[in-house]
């Protein structure tokens, strides 16, 4: 009895004491490779997250990589763009050539240059020699004879060639005629010469406005202006503040000419149609103070105004320089 139980319960027995001796009698396997099924699922996740680990690692690899490349590529750049500046510098180099001193060195050599004369010849050899080169003649191409007088001279542009050349153009009247003169400079360290022989050029073409189309006037409001703008031109002339506000409309500021002039008469004026705000153009003859006993000088000019109309009458808002051709304010 004892021996059959324990044959009834060997098998199980054995299979919990001895479970790797046993067989599967589906699979004809050992029972004990039933452990091996969770041995490999660890080992796939474990392959899987070594999988993720490489690809991380080659993520971070390239990262460094690209970085690395494009660093490079910066610094093989820079030395590029350092080569490259020599024809930029080329092409922007007024931005290192001394325009303003040349321009007003310039205006000095042409006070000298441009005014001679048999009497004044030696003092302008003389004073011609601060500007120029080693070598140039005395007279820098004046034959000593007749005579020549400048009026006026400015600036009227500057080409600049190179970090050491220009040439600067002066608008100026000699012996009462307008005419440029091309004057070439070097510089160089803050130095400056005439270089060459100036240039005679021609003045700058007279040119023609168009015409302007004269707007529809409103006769009510310029007769009643043409009365009342005299009083207020008077007020201007003398810059008297006090008697000039009367004129003005509230809120607005008008300088006057503090006695420079005086009034003479209004020669022309034109009031568009409009509103109670209207721009207006008014000729003016002003009277100029001369000498004691001599007639007075008169002198015509024009202004644009801005006038408003309040209870009835004109104010001033303001006055200014006109832009309207001549013949048509």
């Amino acid at each position: 009895m004892v021996r059959r139980s324990t044959l009834d319960r060997g098998p199980q027995s054995d299979a919990r004491v001895g479970g790797s001796d046993m067989h599967d009698p589906l699979s004809g396997q050992a029972m004990g490779a039933q452990a091996s099924p969770p041995a490999a699922r660890r080992g796939a996740g474990g392959r899987w997250a070594v999988w993720v680990l490489r690809f991380l690692l080659w993520a971070v690899l390239i990262v460094i990589g690209v970085r690395g490349v494009v660093a490079i590529a910066l610094n093989q750049k820079t030395p590029a763009k350092s080569s490259g500046t020599p024809a930029a510098t080329a092409s922007g180099s007024s931005s290192r050539f001394p325009t303003s001193l040349a321009e007003a060195y310039a205006l000095q050599f042409a006070t000298v240059y441009l005014n001679f004369s048999q009497a004044t010849a030696p003092a302008r050899a003389q004073q011609l020699a601060a500007f120029l080169p080693p070598g140039a003649t005395a007279q820098f191409g004046w034959n000593r004879a007749g005579s020549l007088t400048l009026q006026s001279d400015q600036v009227a542009g500057i080409q600049v060639r190179d970090a050491n050349h220009a040439v600067v153009t002066l608008l100026a009247t000699v012996n009462g005629h307008l005419m440029e003169l091309g004057v070439p400079i070097y510089a160089s360290g803050g130095a400056l010469v005439v270089s060459g022989e100036p240039a005679w050029l021609a003045p700058p073409a007279k040119a023609v406005p168009p015409a302007v189309p004269a707007a529809s006037a409103d006769p009510a409001a310029q007769n009643a202006l043409t009365a009342q703008l005299p009083a207020f031109f008077q007020a201007y002339a003398s810059g008297d503040a006090a008697t000039l506000a009367r004129f003005l409309a509230r809120g607005a500021s008008v300088t006057g000419l503090g006695g420079a002039v005086t009034f003479s008469s209004i020669s022309s004026v034109h009031v568009p149609t409009g509103g109670d705000t209207r721009h207006i153009t008014v000729s003016v003859v002003w009277q100029i103070p001369g000498k004691a006993g001599s007639a007075p000088a008169q002198l015509q000019m024009t202004y644009d105004m801005t006038v408003v109309s309040q209870n009835a009458n004109w104010y001033v808002q303001s006055i200014r320089a006109s832009g309207q051709p001549q013949g048509q304010s």
